[in-house]
């Protein structure tokens, strides 16, 4: 009983004092989600699946960092987003954990204007890198305890001629974010090793996730690579190359 008036006073002080004070983690399984706010980035698959959930209100934001700020401060109870940002921004906040279920499991892809023969070399191209060892070589750099987050390095003596125009969404972390100025991660390392063997200068443009797609299909960009999930719905509107990476939407709540 104590204990329960002195919580009670310590809520009206704070009241008092205009603290807001964070409501208590009620989300402890992917079925805790129905009825709930759930902030995800728009365009996302974590913002499509968080759309079917019953009675679930869906906050979208640009960033998923910005999803993430809104769980901290207590606006949302939850976060649906890929699992290797997720580690990324818990490692960066002890308030917040991932909970141990997997929402779902889900492939990596490149996307490029339907029915363009570039989508023939992309696959030729990452088929080699499969193949040598330089996508998983590139990945481990990223990706795992020894991870040292040091990018590819472009082969200078390769004669290039013309440009690959890569649309990107560089709030991802691992796989594009920007550091001292430059996009870095993942998919820049990637598609830039497919430069290499397409004889391509690689350039890349960032933008909203959610303009991608169209940037892709207008033909205002070669390539989309920003962990893009290959689903039928995006299919009615680009195409795909082969999968590159395997992932997992998870779910990112509060510790308390």
């Amino acid at each position: 009983m104590k204990k329960k008036l002195l919580a009670a006073v310590m809520v009206l002080c704070l009241g008092m004092m205009g603290c807001e004070v964070v409501p208590a983690n009620t989300v402890f399984s992917a079925d805790d989600l129905e009825g709930k706010v759930i902030a995800c980035q728009i365009g996302s698959t974590g913002y499509i699946y968080a759309g079917e959930i019953k009675n679930a209100e869906v906050m979208g934001f640009d960033k998923g960092a910005d999803a993430i700020a809104a769980l901290v401060a207590g606006d949302a109870d939850a976060v649906i987003i890929d699992d290797e940002p997720a580690k990324v921004f818990v490692a960066e906040n002890d308030a917040l954990r991932i909970l141990d279920e997997p929402y779902a499991e889900e492939e990596y892809a490149v996307i490029f204007q339907k029915g363009n023969s570039l989508g023939a070399e992309l696959d030729e191209a990452l088929e080699e890198m499969e193949k040598d060892g330089t996508l998983d070589g590139i990945i481990m750099h990223w990706i795992g305890d020894n991870a040292d987050h040091v990018s590819y390095t472009p082969d200078a003596s390769i004669k290039r001629s013309g440009t690959l125009v890569m649309a990107t969404n560089a709030t991802f972390p691992p796989y594009e974010y920007v550091e001292e100025g430059q996009i870095i991660g993942i998919d820049a390392d990637m598609m830039q090793a497919v430069c290499d063997r397409l004889g391509k200068e690689l350039v890349i443009e960032d933008m909203k996730f959610d303009e991608i797609m169209p940037a892709v299909s207008s033909g205002k960009a070669d390539v989309g690579a920003a962990a893009i999930t290959v689903s039928n719905e995006r299919m009615e509107q680009v195409d795909f190359t082969h999968s590159y990476a395997t992932a997992t939407q998870v779910i990112v709540v509060r510790n308390q």
